[in-house]
């Protein structure tokens, strides 16, 4: 059973009870990310997620690591664009020593000179292993070319040169001003009280500011091309669109289109580009929607000799498919969202990042029958109106390898023409 309470100073607290199992999944969802960032700072909510790990006033690195690791929990976190995560996992015995630590590191780390020194090299390597990975670096030319000049579209990692102007100061000025009380939600699943995680998040997290930090910039999606020509044996190829937001009534219908299309073995884009045609070895499509934004996308590495001819079936395959909708691949795009969302509920980390991602997004816990029964809703004309809304838009395009077979912008701008 999901429960949610907020405290005095706005923190929300998500439990969802799992009294069968041993383990408690539970973390610190704080809704600051890249794209909170100036320009100047791109890069600072991820330095200072693993700062984070550094040392707090009353712990080392190491006995933070120890203290998990001792239990045998595991500890992590993560930045995107619109949110920073701390979570952690434990036996059930160990959740006290869990939120210890969480709510530590949350609002406690002291940000040592040498300890920063040291972590900004550790991000840039992390910088320099995203562009050396082609698979990895075409995503982040694809966004900067499709949110230009924007913090929609800069990388989260930020520049190498960028993270390493980043001060002690300027990481405790950011920690203190953006992770305010009402930007947090502390979502637990697993073997947990509630009322008894509710009275621990209310002693433990006391330090926050009640209200400020910046506002997000919206999200101006603009379009284009980026293409460099690189010496590998792969063209690593990104072509996308403008999605619907996640509060759009064709939101769910978005997520099936995207899982036939290019969802898994059975899906057209597979079928007909690697299975019938041999072109590619990989190629995937993806919905990745914000509240005022995101992409929805195709990636695919092919070689050198194929790249001419996998664009052109791809805009095939996308203007006829809101027009060529079978009922049985619905169906099962259908089923694979739906197996997606029961499994899901298998996993206590799962449920508890699902909890907190819902309520950030929506302001509730969505529950799996809601979301089944949204999925259920969707049929071919809603998919067709889905298509079609989506690649009327203007495309972007973004190519790594050797690109010279692949065909041009202006091509490609006719050959989705209809």
């Amino acid at each position: 059973m999901v429960k949610v309470a907020q405290l005095s100073n706005k923190i929300r607290v998500i439990t969802d009870e799992m009294p069968d199992v041993e383990t408690v999944s539970l973390g610190i969802w704080v809704s600051v990310g890249a794209r909170y960032e100036e320009e100047n700072i791109n890069g600072i909510s991820h330095l200072l997620e693993h700062m984070a790990f550094k040392g707090t006033t009353s712990r080392s690195a190491l006995k933070i690591a120890e203290e998990i690791e001792n239990v045998g929990g595991v500890i992590n976190a993560y930045t995107s664009r619109d949110v920073t995560a701390y979570y952690v996992k434990v036996l059930k015995e160990n959740t006290q020593l869990a939120l210890d630590i969480l709510t530590d590191i949350f609002q406690n780390s002291v940000m040592d000179e040498e300890e920063l020194t040291r972590e900004k090299g550790v991000v840039i390597q992390e910088i320099g292993q995203t562009y050396d990975a082609p698979d990895d670096a075409v995503f982040e030319y694809f966004q900067s070319t499709a949110y230009p000049d924007q913090p929609f579209g800069r990388s989260i990692l930020g520049t190498a040169q960028k993270v390493s102007d980043i001060s002690r100061e300027t990481l405790l000025a950011y920690m203190h001003d953006e992770y305010t009380a009402p930007r947090v939600i502390v979502s637990a699943a697993g073997h947990i009280e509630h009322e008894r995680l509710v009275s621990e998040i209310a002693r433990l997290m006391t330090k926050l500011k009640s209200a400020g930090g910046r506002q997000m910039q919206p999200a101006r999606y603009e379009g284009g091309e980026y293409r460099e020509e690189k010496k590998i044996e792969q063209v690593n190829l990104v072509l996308g669109f403008p999605c619907l937001t996640y509060q759009h009534p064709l939101y769910y219908a978005q997520t099936i289109l995207s899982t036939l299309l290019g969802g898994g073995m059975s899906s057209r884009l597979f079928q007909e580009i690697r299975e019938k045609r041999g072109l590619v070895y990989a190629i995937y499509a993806f919905a990745s929607a914000y509240e005022d934004g995101g992409t929805f996308g195709i990636f695919a590495g092919t070689g050198e000799k194929q790249a001419a001819e996998l664009l052109p079936v791809v805009c095939e395959e996308l203007k006829k498919i809101g027009d060529t909708l079978k009922e049985e691949e619905i169906e099962r795009a259908k089923a694979q969202l739906r197996a997606h969302v029961l499994m899901k509920r298998e996993s206590t980390s799962s449920r508890a990042e699902s909890n907190a991602r819902s309520m950030a997004i929506y302001g509730r816990v969505i529950s799996k029958e809601e979301t089944i029964q949204r999925i259920n809703e969707v049929n071919a004309n809603m998919l067709k109106q889905t298509a079609d809304l989506l690649f009327a838009e203007k495309p972007t395009l973004a190519v790594l390898g050797p690109v010279s077979h692949v065909m041009s912008y202006d091509k490609l701008l006719d050959a989705l023409k209809k």
